[in-house]
């Protein structure tokens, strides 16, 4: 069997195929969050659409760069030593410069180091940018780093072409910042599943149908120590699976813990996909605490496996998922939810419907990887029949292209 991993790639590149430079990630295949996995998943697409894909790879340790393929995509592997925010940057800068030297499109995932891509627009280089979420807005990292994101996001709101929001709210905020025609919204994406192992519930000492999920960063905006009280109020004959490190290093982590009542299993930082799909999907029901931010890929992921949710009550998870969930504000109303959930088998079944079908019509990502290739055809020739760059991409032309993929409904 040929190793995807291979240094020698045997792809030969095509003169007249559309190019595209992913930039911006950690890289494919996608070991490390939601950016990652959404940079493999459409680099997977467009490639299945006859484009040539390069995605700029950051890869541990010292050395030159080099190239190779993974499942016919193009990886240019960037070494780098250093950790954290000095690494990114480090990184960020080699995939840049690299990718300047070429004429093709590139699409950035974030805005981190947006001063960067001033080099792009120097050189008439298109960029389409996904912004993420209002990141310097976030408590945690802390005045100085808050203070340099909010610059980062200025400059690339200028130097974009084009600018992804992953929410309509994300949109409104980014239409603050730049023109209304450079704005989009494109979602995060899943993959729906109707069948998973059991033994990654078992193995954790979890009954499939038997216990809730708790799923994301150990962050006070997550609203994880109200979830974890509400539940603990009462005995549930449930149990509530918390994912995530919570030892007695970090304070807040330690007043979870001494919240959660016998009934609650931490189970720790769960890095394989598959195995974090199967205790999604064994559960009756997902808690979803973020307050803040766009499209969240948990709650997706969520709602790819039909999980009823009980989402905290803000503008962002309503847009998302909609009848798919219970909204709280605070530990009482949570508790009260949590109860329904757990004793109402009909009124699960019907969210964890609504929750399925919502994710159908907005979150595969067939849908939301085709809205990037429209959006990247806006800088290919005019062979390629490119959307206008002021005119916004509707239902219209995601109907029409989604009829030309022969997607059923």
């Amino acid at each position: 069997m040929k190793n995807p991993f291979s240094t020698h790639s045997h792809r030969r590149a095509n003169a007249r195929e559309p190019t595209v430079r992913i930039l911006g990630t950690h890289g494919v295949p996608a070991a490390y969050g939601g950016f990652e996995t959404a940079a493999e998943n459409v680099a997977i697409f467009l490639r299945d659409q006859g484009w040539r894909v390069i995605v700029y790879c950051q890869v541990p340790g010292k050395g030159i760069l080099s190239t190779d393929e993974w499942r016919g995509i193009e990886r240019v592997l960037i070494p780098e030593h250093r950790d954290g925010w000095l690494g990114t940057a480090s990184f960020d800068l080699a995939s840049i410069r690299h990718a300047s030297r070429h004429r093709d499109i590139c699409l950035t995932f974030g805005y981190n180091t947006a001063v960067f891509n001033i080099l792009q627009r120097v050189k008439g280089i298109p960029n389409v940018i996904n912004m993420d979420g209002i990141e310097w807005s976030r408590a945690r990292w802390g005045k100085g780093r808050q203070a340099i994101l909010w610059v980062n996001e200025r400059i690339a709101c200028w130097v974009g072409n084009r600018l992804i929001a992953d929410h309509p709210v994300i949109e409104e905020y980014l239409a603050t910042r730049a023109r209304r025609s450079k704005l989009v919204t494109i979602t995060y994406g899943a993959h729906a599943l109707h069948d998973a192992a059991t033994l990654p519930v078992t193995s954790r000492g979890l009954e499939p149908g038997r216990y809730l999920t708790l799923i994301c960063r150990p962050i006070p905006e997550n609203s994880i120590l109200e979830l974890v009280t509400a539940f603990s109020q009462e005995k549930r004959g449930h149990q509530l699976a918390v994912f995530g490190t919570y030892d007695d290093s970090d304070p807040y982590t330690r007043a979870v813990r001494k919240a959660a009542s016998d009934e609650v299993v931490f189970v720790g930082s769960i890095y394989e996909a598959d195995d974090v799909a199967s205790l999604r999907f064994h559960s009756l029901g997902y808690l979803h605490g973020h307050t803040v931010g766009g499209t969240n890929p948990s709650l997706v992921e969520a709602m790819a496996v039909g999980n009823a949710v009980i989402a905290h009550d803000n503008a962002y998870n309503r847009w998302v998922v909609g009848d798919g969930a219970l909204y709280f504000s605070g530990v009482d109303d949570a508790a009260e939810h949590i109860s329904t959930l757990l004793s109402s088998p009909d009124h699960r079944r019907t969210l964890a419907a609504a929750s399925r079908a919502r994710h159908a019509t907005e979150f595969t990502w067939e849908h939301v990887a085709g809205q990037y290739e429209d959006l990247l055809k806006i800088y290919l020739g005019s062979g390629l029949a490119p959307v206008k760059p002021d005119e916004p991409i509707g239902a219209a032309e995601v109907h029409e292209r989604d009829e030309r993929r022969g997607k059923t409904a």
